[in-house]
């Protein structure tokens, strides 16, 4: 092969990596899955470090995906029992940040709940723990668990 094709080979390529490359880092936020399976021990402190997650890093994409005791922080009426702080208007809150908040349907199942019994803003997913590893497998979520 010819040195100055071969140059203008490296060259367009080094060109063309300075331009595309650069802009797609730039065009993807940072994915996060929130693990709760605990409210009373979770729920106050996860919603807290959404707030703060979202507060310092606002282009970040989260879901918060519950299951077992976890579902009771989208329940209606659902409260910290330590403090006696209200869950739904901080969740109504990080949804219109744009949070999306999903419940195990296995855990409904198991615990016998009926769909009815959660806020507006709860999202159903049919199981709580392959959706935690779909969402980190398939789609490069990085994982938290408060």
């Amino acid at each position: 092969m010819n040195i100055l094709k071969y140059l203008s080979i490296i060259t367009v390529y080094i060109l063309s990596n300075l331009f595309i490359v650069p802009s797609l880092a730039q065009s993807q936020s940072t994915q996060v899955v929130y693990h709760i399976d605990d409210t009373q021990f979770q729920g106050l402190k996860g919603l807290r470090n959404i707030r703060n997650h979202l507060d310092v890093s606002p282009s970040t994409k989260i879901v918060v995906v519950t299951h077992a005791f976890g579902v009771d922080l989208l329940m209606d009426g659902a409260k910290d029992q330590k403090n006696q702080v209200e869950y739904a208007p901080l969740i109504s809150a990080l949804k219109s940040r744009g949070v999306r908040f999903e419940v195990c349907e296995i855990t409904l199942k198991n615990r016998d709940i009926k769909k009815e019994v959660f806020i507006l803003e709860a999202d159903f997913t049919p199981s709580g723990v392959v959706r935690i590893a779909d969402l980190q497998a398939k789609e490069h979520f990085a994982y938290i668990k408060p």
